[in-house]
């Protein structure tokens, strides 16, 4: 059974795996190459496939007639989609007689479209999980084969999260490939109506407004943090990074962002009508510390406000 991959990220190399693993022949790997401008903390599936002696291709786009030739010549039964980029034309998923089917790391029909695993944390979900389905030419929208569920703890951040997704994608694909192989696996609609969809996050979009309350912030802060770009404050004018921190249980006072305590390794900060503690922060182009060292720093007292160009005591 041939099975065309287009894949990236470490959930590229999983399926990969999954196939070789179920007795697929790979033909051809299709897959991204890496942008210097990001912090590249996952695997490499060109690495994996060229290890196996498979072919790699890293077209900038598939809607090029020759692209399509290319991989129609392959001949595959199945397609499979690992988080590639890319949406792929119907006329490249029609070559697969078998059905092209992609792996997405959300309980669709929720949270179709980009960055799930950041979306669901932004969020406070308690659950997420990962979804076999098949391609159609609306994104997350085909028949699904099957779910495996992944709980989420207050403190997962997007890394920890997305590690559970990849044991659960390895679990999804051990028991519905060989099903797919037989010609036996299920496929139901999905409901869109009973669903949502999120589109991309940018860097712009982890801006923190101290009117939140504390817990919100802190999904925040969990949801992009490292290998993310961040949330972020401004402080004198400058974007100034909170890596890390917790939301305080009790109330807070009407100030929000102001700084209302100190300690050897935290700042207390006001939110809405709570309190957040800063434990790692960073301004930008310097140096990560605590909080409590950034303060010491920079002779911070109750009572500054974090608030950009206007910041006060």
């Amino acid at each position: 059974m041939r099975a065309l991959v287009f894949g990236y990220h470490t959930m590229g190399c999983v399926g990969f795996d999954a196939l070789l693993r179920h007795g697929f022949t790979i033909p051809a790997v299709y897959t991204h190459r890496d942008n210097p401008d990001e912090e590249i903390w996952w695997d490499s599936l060109a690495d994996r496939a060229s290890s196996h002696g498979i072919p790699v291709h890293h077209p900038t786009t598939l809607k090029d007639e020759a692209v399509q030739n290319e991989i129609i010549s392959y001949a595959p039964d199945f397609i499979f989609s690992f988080y590639y980029r890319y949406m792929i034309p119907q006329v490249v998923l029609d070559a697969a007689p078998k059905g092209a089917l992609n792996l997405h790391g959300s309980l669709l029909p929720s949270y179709r479209g980009r960055a799930p695993v950041n979306w669901v944390l932004v969020n406070g979900e308690a659950e997420t999980g990962v979804s076999l389905h098949y391609m159609v030419s609306k994104p997350d929208a085909g028949n699904l084969v099957d779910q495996q569920r992944v709980p989420i703890d207050f403190e997962d951040t997007a890394l920890t999260l997305y590690k559970k997704l990849e044991s659960a994608a390895k679990t999804l694909l051990d028991k519905n490939l060989p099903l797919l192989r037989e010609g036996k696996a299920p496929s139901r609609p999905l409901d869109l109506t009973a669903g949502s969809y999120f589109g991309r996050r940018r860097p712009e979009d982890g801006e923190i407004d101290w009117t939140w309350p504390a817990v919100r912030i802190y999904n925040l802060v969990r949801a992009v943090t490292h290998p993310y770009p961040g949330a972020f404050c401004r402080f004198r004018g400058r974007k100034f990074f909170i890596w890390w921190g917790k939301p305080l249980d009790g109330q807070g006072g009407d100030s929000a962002g102001t700084i209302t305590e100190i300690t050897d390794e935290a700042i207390v900060v006001e939110a809405g009508g709570s309190r957040f503690k800063v434990l790692r922060c960073q301004l930008v182009e310097g140096p990560e510390c605590s909080g409590g060292d950034f303060a010491r720093e920079h002779n911070l007292k109750p009572g500054f406000r974090l608030a950009g160009e206007g910041d006060h005591l």
